[in-house]
């Protein structure tokens, strides 16, 4: 006996309902399970995870605190303001330390006490018992420093050996009991992130399991039923186009109670995850170049593993920043390096730059490929640093506006090193905290040179191999031969003046360049001509009055015929 096609129908419908019932269910119920675990991680279990970071870094810091004092204490002639401070700062962050670890055993309270939500009891329980000896090792720890400084201001060099042995033994014990409670809270988010993960897939298995019935009903009904399905359909496919396209902002109305209308609240459900999706991948390119996220999305760049590349590293810092700071507010300090590093971010990626990092008030970026082209890394380092020059001094004119103070500011400068030579870059970093960056001597010599400012009054430093890679669409002049910390090899360090140089300037360099021959034949008398010609032309020029000072002194303490010309930089 045939059946109606109406009893059809009615038969393929109920069963579609009821299948959509079950995974409704399922889908809630799998839902529920992950926004359980989800809480848990938002609520208890990444806040103690911070809270007891924060309280490492506290100890490392009081430990920092520690060896100042204990180096003071045994130096020829103690600094007792010094040494007090320092004890000031080492109590501080004790007592700091404490309350965060009273904070985490509150909090410990507060997820006994939660019974609407699925904790790892058993565990918490364990952290329960583990923070007070992590406060218990903390506490003796202060005390074996205290008895430290009472033995050592007596001058008992007996006493004071064996309670240093027993101090580094309390400071060994706090790091052991702080890792226990590090570990066990890694194992505990860990755990939790994959339960929410398999609970996020088989969530996504359901909702697939049912755009896949749904397009296969719709179909059927598309040549089985009405015309009034056309429509329907039609509207989805232009919504699928559009998506395609790159608009996600589509949304597709379907006004029937059919498959149809599963079909398309599904597509909506997949667009608002795909927008979602790309709004996270729009916010991580605020923390990430944009270009990285998507090499490593497209895997064009290597996700695991380093290489060895020739690039241009980039080091700025602002000068007078800390003495600045103590006349703002934190809301003005702010306002103020979000504005300053928001227009020196522009610059550099403008002129094809990396940005690795904020430091501070300090920015690294670099140049290379596979971002740039392979020769032409330096000239656009170069390039860019003179931008940000220019863009700074705009910056520092509109200061008052934007700190709505027009009188008593610090006039702040800005310093650039810039260095070219072999990296290593890739992703460097833990398995759980990783950043695409850049290391080696070149990222070193980069920042050495950034500080080398300081000593020479210039704002923008590079090496030798930078000059001779920008090649001579950029205006230099050689400053020194100099030797910074962590190199053996002496370095030729150039000043980068700009774009191009007026009569005037290239005489400067003339003349700057005449005088540094002289200066490293030990000509004093040439030397001292050319130099002070140069303060004659630029009154201003302070690499030439950094050079007649050092000639006023080697004449007061003359150097061995043999003196290479290279001047030790002592200090950053």
């Amino acid at each position: 006996m045939r059946r109606p096609i109406s009893l059809k129908i009615f038969s393929i419908t109920t069963a579609l309902l009821a299948l959509m019932v079950i995974v409704t269910w399922l889908s809630v119920f799998n839902f529920r399970l992950l926004n359980n675990q989800v809480q848990a991680l938002a609520d208890y279990y990444l806040p103690l995870q911070e809270q007891v970071a924060s309280v490492e870094i506290l100890v490392r810091q009081q430990i920092v605190h520690m060896e100042r004092v204990v180096a003071g204490m045994q130096s020829a002639k103690p600094d007792a303001e010094f040494l007090a401070k320092e004890s000031g700062n080492f109590d501080n962050r004790g007592v700091n330390a404490d309350q965060i670890v009273d904070s985490s055993l509150r909090l410990l309270a507060e997820a006994d006490a939660a019974r609407d939500i699925e904790l790892d009891r058993v565990t918490l329980a364990v952290l329960g018992r583990q923070l007070p000896a992590i406060q218990t090792a903390r506490q003796r720890f202060h005390a074996a420093f205290r008895m430290y400084q009472i033995e050592a201001e007596e001058g008992n060099r007996r006493s004071e050996k064996v309670v240093r042995e027993a101090l580094s033994h309390e400071k060994d014990n706090l790091d052991v009991e702080i890792q226990k409670v590090i570990d066990l809270l890694n194992k505990l988010t860990q755990d939790t992130a994959q339960q929410a993960k398999a609970e996020e897939a088989r969530a996504t298995r359901l909702n697939w399991i049912v755009t896949g019935i749904a397009t296969v009903l719709g179909l059927i009904f598309a040549f089985l039923v009405t015309r009034s399905l056309v429509e329907p359909i039609k509207r989805l496919l232009g919504g699928t186009q559009a998506v395609e396209k790159g608009d996600l902002g589509v949304e597709i109305l379907v006004h029937t109670r059919d498959e149809i209308a599963v079909l398309a609240d599904s597509f909506n459900h997949m667009v608002v995850g795909l927008r979602e999706k790309e709004h996270i991948r729009e916010t991580f390119g605020q923390y990430v170049d944009p270009r990285i996220v998507r090499g490593l999305l497209e895997n064009r760049l290597p996700a695991e593993g380093g290489q060895r590349r020739v690039m241009s590293v980039f080091f700025s810092d602002l000068a007078d920043f800390a003495r600045m700071c103590e006349c703002l507010t934190p809301d003005a300090s702010v306002r103020f390096l979000n504005r300053y590093f928001s227009l020196m971010a522009e610059v550099i990626r403008s002129r094809q730059g990396i940005i690795d990092k904020f430091i501070g008030d300090s920015v690294m970026a670099f140049w290379g490929a596979p971002f740039t082209e392979e020769t032409g890394h330096a000239e656009l380092c170069c390039a860019a640093a003179l931008d940000q020059m220019a863009q700074f001094e705009a910056f520092r004119a509109d200061l008052p506006n934007l700190l709505g103070v027009r009188f008593g500011l610090p006039k702040v400068d800005i310093r650039m090193g810039i260095a070219s030579g072999e990296v290593t870059v890739g992703n460097i970093g833990s398995e759980t905290a990783r950043g695409y960056t850049v290391i080696g001597d070149t990222v070193n010599l980069a920042s050495r040179l950034e500080q080398a400012n300081k000593f020479y009054g210039t704002r923008i430093l590079v090496s030798a191999e930078t000059r001779h890679l920008a090649g001579e669409s950029l205006a230099f002049r050689e400053i020194d031969t100099l030797r910074v910390i962590g190199k053996i090899e002496p370095i030729r360090v150039y000043e980068l003046l700009g774009y191009h140089v007026d009569s005037t300037a290239a005489e400067l360099i003339t003349l700057f360049e005449t005088g540094l021959a002289h200066y490293r034949k030990q000509d004093w008398d040439a030397a001292e001509t050319a130099f002070n010609a140069c303060l004659k032309l630029f009154p201003e020029d302070r690499p030439s009055a950094v050079f007649l000072d050092r000639i006023r002194t080697f004449r007061q303490s003359p150097l061995s015929p043999d003196w290479d010309g290279v001047w030790i930089a002592l200090s950053k």
